[in-house]
């Protein structure tokens, strides 16, 4: 008798990525050379509950961006899922139309050490880890601890870029793309995304 085959194991991270940056890519690359997950999807959110007030760059804006920054990436791909279900984004609901619509894959939910310590205030957190691993990546000035079964704490590099901090220097003459991907930052130019940009 032949064994079933074994589920593809899908990282899912998810965000606004707005922009998307090298911390964004360098993470996703780590987790799949530590072999937690076999391939990374980035979820490219149309609005994060948690950020009802935040403006965000138009959503097939960003999702140009973040598919010019995984271009030559293997195993990496850019989803717009989220784009086709009801807003605001809740994890919960993703998650659930995931496992409906690709049975032959084990999502792993993909967040920060600062997202997991707001994790008790997610939208039905608990239905998650009911059903999905989540793998924890470290973040400065978090603390990881007691973590209950099914979460790993992911080894990899802590990586200091922030995408707010991207969107600040980018109103700046003397910026010169630093952190981003050179397509990303070519297109953000050309098109003169976020405020403040001249050339």
């Amino acid at each position: 008798m032949l064994n079933a085959p074994c589920s593809m194991k899908t990282g899912l991270y998810g965000g606004s990525f707005n922009p998307i940056h090298l911390g964004h890519t360098q993470l996703s690359q780590a987790l799949l050379d530590l072999h937690l997950v076999d391939e990374m999807w980035l979820l490219v959110s149309p609005q994060n509950p948690f950020k009802v007030n935040q403006k965000l760059l138009d959503d097939n804006a960003r999702l140009e961006l973040a598919q010019l920054a995984v271009q030559d990436i293997p195993n990496i791909t850019v989803s717009d899922y989220e784009f086709h279900l009801p807003r605001p984004s809740y994890m919960v609901n993703t998650l659930e139309h995931l496992r409906h619509d690709y049975p032959e894959r084990e999502f792993i939910l993909i967040i920060g050490a600062d997202n997991w310590e707001r994790f008790p205030h997610w939208y039905r957190y608990e239905e998650i880890l009911a059903h999905h691993q989540v793998i924890v990546y470290p973040r400065t000035g978090c603390e990881l601890k007691d973590l209950p079964e099914g979460i790993t704490i992911a080894d990899t590099p802590l990586i200091d870029i922030s995408s707010t901090e991207i969107r600040e220097k980018i109103s700046t003459p003397t910026y010169n793309g630093e952190g981003l991907h050179p397509a990303v930052w070519e297109e953000i130019k050309r098109k003169k995304y976020y405020t403040g940009y001249e050339d």
